[in-house]
């Protein structure tokens, strides 16, 4: 069957093949239901998680015996990093965040951030290779992670910065908002192309070709 991204907590995976890439989406916790992302290189086998989110009773044996290299978390907010210390027991893996949350997460987890990433960096996947987009407002340190297929549209893990229907969540700071919506617009959607598909930290996937028309609508609605 093709890929849909249509997946929910307690349910079966949801993957895609790419050229060189393979993308895995499943989701945890029936209350929060977060997504969680597993890419792996086609050629070594090497694997990244985006979001240990919860449930790791789950995510581990998911990973399976290809072992992990890295768990990628997007942002410091507790449901997207519940599994991480037990994942990272289990499998070894090295941690990545971004610089301005890597600290909080280190003191809700208890795991030390192996690498903090800044907008533009890399991080290999194998033979493959993520870039690091920042992504300002939901927290100081979110990320958004870049896949730039040679041979198809780009692919873009969002977190909880973009959904369809909106950016996420600024708890009712205006600063956040408009540094999170001058971001989305600026380092996303006035960069990348329509057919860019993109996988939020909850939920369904979309295209920023949906997206786009509605991206007044968003600043002026003002979350």
């Amino acid at each position: 069957m093709s890929y849909t991204g249509v997946v929910r907590p307690g349910g079966l995976y949801d993957g895609r093949d790419l050229l060189h890439l393979t993308i895995h989406k499943v989701a945890v916790d029936p209350k929060m239901s977060n997504n969680c992302y597993l890419l792996r290189c086609r050629h070594t086998g090497a694997q990244v998680l985006i979001d240990a989110a919860a449930e790791p009773d789950r995510l581990v044996p998911w990973i399976g015996a290809s072992g992990l290299d890295a768990v990628i978390t997007t942002h410091q907010h507790w449901d997207h990093h519940r599994a991480l210390a037990d994942v990272v027991g289990a499998t070894g893996a090295a941690t990545i965040a971004g610089e301005p949350d890597a600290a909080a997460i280190t003191e809700q987890t208890g795991v030390p951030i192996t690498r903090a990433v800044t907008q533009g960096d890399r991080i290999a996947v194998g033979e493959s290779e993520l870039e690091v987009i920042a992504v300002r407002g939901h927290t100081p340190g979110s990320i958004c992670l870049l896949y730039t297929d040679p041979a198809g549209p780009p692919h873009l893990f969002t977190g909880d910065s973009l959904f369809p229907g909106g950016v996420g969540n600024t708890f009712g700071d205006m600063g956040a908002f408009e540094q999170l919506i001058n971001d989305v617009e600026e380092r996303i959607f006035q960069r990348l192309p329509d057919d860019t598909w993109f996988y939020p930290g909850h939920g369904n996937d979309s295209s920023l070709g949906v997206e786009r028309p509605h991206l007044a609508e968003w600043r002026e609605r003002g979350w």
